[in-house]
């Protein structure tokens, strides 16, 4: 319980949104554990792809600190030596890796078919999950609905990990590398994690490190409402916000935050949002009366954040307190 809006909301980020840090803590210590495992892969299997490590990635929120409780997964992406293959990319989501001219190594005992020049995405997150099931202080290995990962269950945590294979590319003409993963068809799609966590980090910094905050918060109230928008057009849209903002203007009171954000992400949502890793062209795949749809659920917020902070300001904080747990729910802390 609270008797001001400021204490509410501490109390809420600390307790219910933002994940501890002796989870977070312990969840890189699993994570680190699993990836020595998975550097024995190639030692226990003879057939198993060699590995490089030096490319191996965290993506996700949990990598990115943008992870609300629960913690139920992690994503690692986990590097493998190309062998001197080379990719044809029909789309951004659809690439094939072929095999080098009379190649005979590794990788070629995951081709599409027995004759093919092609790697078979598909049988190389397959060979991760065989090899997954081994791990000790696991429960189970599975592969993923989307066919895009291994999915690792643990015996004693709540979270998953879920395992990725890639490759990283040379530098184009531009000078930029991309991660290749698994598509859900058996070839291959770019991917760069690494430019989505430079520029939140970026981002962030310039926002006197309050953007973190924002993305959390707005996050659990998209669960909490079962709001139909994928976390990750939702973190880069606010992202695009807080860019378009002079530096050290987030501030440390979410709420002071929300109204102008929700405003945002209403005129945001109809519109095509760029890739920042300018992979797709547009990363906004929510049908048009969807959008519409979104962008009056935001103004309905927004309009709520506005009522909560008048309330505040003319000194009644259980009223505003109140007004706030409408806009996140039962778990929002009680005047009191």
């Amino acid at each position: 319980m609270a008797t001001t809006v400021i204490s509410a909301f501490n109390d809420f980020q600390k307790n219910i949104v933002n994940l501890d840090s002796a989870t977070s803590s312990t969840a890189r210590n699993s994570r680190n554990w699993l990836l020595d495992q998975i550097s024995n892969f190639p030692e226990n299997n003879d057939n198993f792809p060699n590995l490089y490590p030096e490319i191996d990635i965290g993506f996700g929120s949990f990598a990115r600190k943008t992870k609300t409780r629960p913690l139920d997964d992690i994503d690692l992406m986990v590097g493998i030596k190309a062998d001197g293959c080379t990719y044809y990319e029909r789309s951004w989501d659809d690439i094939e890796l072929k095999f080098p001219e009379n190649y005979s190594g590794k990788l070629k005992k995951y081709a599409k078919t027995l004759d093919s020049s092609g790697l078979s995405s598909t049988r190389i997150t397959n060979a991760f999950k065989s090899e997954l099931s081994k791990v000790s202080q696991y429960s189970s290995a599975e592969i993923k609905r989307d066919g895009e990962a291994a999915t690792l269950k643990l015996k004693s945590y709540t979270w998953n990990f879920d395992i990725v294979p890639c490759f990283l590319t040379s530098p184009d003409s531009d000078g930029n590398s991309y991660y290749l993963i698994p598509n859900r068809s058996g070839s291959w799609k770019k991917t760069n994690p690494k430019t989505d966590r430079d520029r939140l980090s970026a981002v962030n910094q310039n926002q006197s490190g309050n953007v973190l905050n924002v993305i959390r918060i707005l996050k659990y109230w998209k669960q909490e409402k079962r709001v139909n928008i994928g976390s990750y057009l939702l973190e880069a849209m606010i992202l695009y916000y807080y860019e378009s903002k002079p530096n050290n203007t987030c501030s440390e009171y979410v709420d002071l935050e929300l109204e102008n954000v929700f405003n945002y992400l209403a005129n945001s949502i109809i519109n095509t949002v760029a890739d920042p890793k300018n992979i797709q062209s547009n990363i906004n795949d929510i049908d048009y009366y969807s959008r519409y749809s979104l962008s009056e659920k935001f103004k309905t917020f927004a309009q709520l954040s506005r009522d909560a902070r008048q309330l505040e300001n003319e000194g009644k904080d259980k009223e505003s307190i109140n007004t706030w747990k409408k806009v996140f729910g039962y778990n929002f802390p009680d005047y009191g």
